[in-house]
């Protein structure tokens, strides 16, 4: 028996014989919208990939995407799998060193992007062992290829698309996005963990066709189709959402009636603080789904009170090699966990999704090569945090090294965990509490291994202290632990009011067993972060910087 047939691509069309005008992309641009149904999606996709097929960019071809969200993104992601390519996305926050990295280490085969970004191709040597199609998205410069108009001819003229789909197992997709540590790594995505998903999503959310997405990210933009919902895209730079224009976000929530928001912690604290601000509400809104960092609860705190009464803001667990793990609302953070959370407990990130297995085990820096139930530590010990189920990856493209790290193979049945890079506990109630990046852990000369979430909780309640980062300076087993301090403006005026600040923090420090052994403080004028949460600390950095300041 034939394994079951699975396409994300195949949502879209049915989406279109349902309801083939209702809006599946709306674009805000200058204060209007522009409007694509999904019978338009739907067709305007399917010439697409005709036309892709018969100019050579067809099934297994490795196509990097590098276009901006609106309404030929959408179109040519579902074209792209729809003539079962693999597309290359990449997300733009990683920054322009790291994308060349990324499109050399994918092999791709093709090239579609707006002029920009050829041109970056062209000057900075971008895949030039590899690419053979070239498809410019707007004016076609000396670069060669065809333009995408070209394409879309092609596709009218072409025979309709082959019989057959693709199987659970077949790549559909290599998505590289910026993690917190260590160099981008390209996550191979199967058609069955999209199809996995997307059922998941689905479920745990309740999402429900007809609803209304706004669309602040684009590797997650591509869901809301796919999910029946209608993607509106806001008038932003996907690369910074901190620099996010507040009113237009608010405009297109109450002009497109979303239900929907998916967002960064920085665009969810932009919105929010916005919203307070202005006394705003957003009645429309049924949640608010923030992910990529922890999401402070102050943030949580601004942006529920916008909401209408029964609407939560959620922040679901997982990485881009697993999403979704676990999910917990701000009602459960807000009365409960974030007390736990301020006193060093880690933060509660909920239970695990139906469907996904999570296993807290001893830490180790090397691979394993068999998984046995004896690795696993029992509940409120802190370890690191391992996932099994449907929409784990299997693999990193072209990174055995990085696989074999990362994956731990469960007997000869073809299973295996994932290891998250995070450690963490269970609680006695099978709640997942994280407590921070497994690499970014401290371990001093007296054996104490230290955490950084339930270190900086302490510090955070201090209303001097914007952010803290506990860094480690040293070798791993004999290192100092260094508390570093992105101090509020107001609070840090002077030597006189830092030292002041300073002892207050040591003197905190002294009152929790598990911060005692931290006795240096350093204030840094501003943390490096990434460009797209603005809330993933480079504690690399700190530790380099840290090291030349600590006699």
């Amino acid at each position: 028996m034939s394994a079951p047939i699975v396409n994300v691509a195949l949502h879209l069309g049915e989406r279109a014989r349902r309801g083939p005008a209702t809006p599946a992309v709306i674009v805000q641009k200058h204060g209007a919208y522009e409007t694509l149904t999904f019978k338009e999606l739907d067709e305007a996709s399917e010439t697409l990939a005709r036309g892709l097929i018969a100019s050579g960019i067809g099934p297994g071809t490795r196509t990097v995407l590098m276009v901006k969200p609106g309404m030929e993104f959408f179109a040519l992601v579902f074209a792209l799998f729809k003539a079962r390519t693999v597309p290359v996305l990449i997300d733009p926050g990683l920054g322009i060193r790291n994308l060349g990295g990324c499109i050399d280490e994918a092999e791709p085969a093709a090239f579609i992007g707006i002029p920009k970004a050829h041109a970056a191709r062209v000057l900075l040597g971008w895949g030039k062992r590899t690419l053979k199609h070239l498809v410019t998205v707007g004016p076609r410069l000396l670069w060669g290829g065809r333009s995408l108009e070209a394409i879309r001819a092609a596709g009218r003229e072409a025979p309709a698309l082959p019989d057959g789909d693709a199987q659970p197992g077949d790549h559909a997709a290599i998505l590289f996005t910026s993690g917190s540590t260590g160099a981008p790594k390209g996550a191979v995505y199967t058609h069955g963990i999209f199809a996995a998903q997307v059922e998941m999503l689905r479920a745990l959310y309740r999402i429900e066709p007809g609803e209304r997405d706004l669309a602040t990210f684009p590797l997650f933009a591509l869901f809301g189709p796919a999910l029946g919902m209608t993607a509106i895209v806001p008038e932003m730079d996907a690369s910074r959402p901190a620099s996010a224009d507040p009113a237009r976000l608010a405009a297109a929530i109450r002009d497109q009636g979303a239900t929907n928001m998916f967002g960064s912690p920085a665009l969810v604290n932009v919105l929010g603080r916005y919203a307070e601000a202005k006394g705003l509400t957003f009645p429309s809104l049924k949640r608010v789904i923030s992910a990529g960092a922890p999401v402070p609860a102050a943030v949580l705190e601004r942006m529920a009170k916008a909401l209408a009464p029964g609407a939560q803001v959620f922040t679901p667990y997982g990485a881009t090699e697993s999403l979704p793990v676990a999910s917990i609302g701000s009602e459960e953070i807000l009365r409960e966990t974030r007390a736990l959370t301020e006193k060093g407990k880690g933060v509660c990130v909920g239970r695990p999704v139906e469907g996904m297995k999570v296993a807290i085990i001893r830490i180790g820096d090397e691979p394993i090569e068999t998984w046995s139930d004896d690795l696993k530590l029992p509940a409120g010990e802190t370890g690191e945090i391992c996932v099994q189920g449907p929409v784990v990856t299997r693999a990193y493209f072209n990174k055995p090294q990085a696989t074999a790290l990362a994956k731990i193979p469960e007997g000869e049945s073809g299973a295996f965990w994932h290891r998250m890079g995070d450690v963490g506990y269970l609680d006695e109630r099978g709640r997942l509490w994280m407590c921070g990046r497994k690499s970014h852990r401290v371990v001093t000369a007296a054996g104490e291994t230290m955490f950084t979430i339930p270190c900086e909780a302490v510090f955070n309640t201090h209303p001097g202290v914007k952010r803290s980062a506990l860094v480690g300076v040293g070798e791993r087993g004999r290192q100092r632990p260094v508390l570093c301090v992105e101090a509020e403006p107001t609070a840090c005026c002077g030597k006189p009011a830092e030292e002041l600040l300073r002892r207050q923090l040591l003197d905190m420090a002294a009152q929790h067993a598990h911060t005692r052994a931290i006795e240096v403080v350093l204030f840094h004028p501003g943390f490096p972060v990434d460009i797209r949460h603005n809330a993933k600390i480079f504690r690399e950095k700190l530790a380099v910087w840290a090291k030349d300041r600590v006699r």
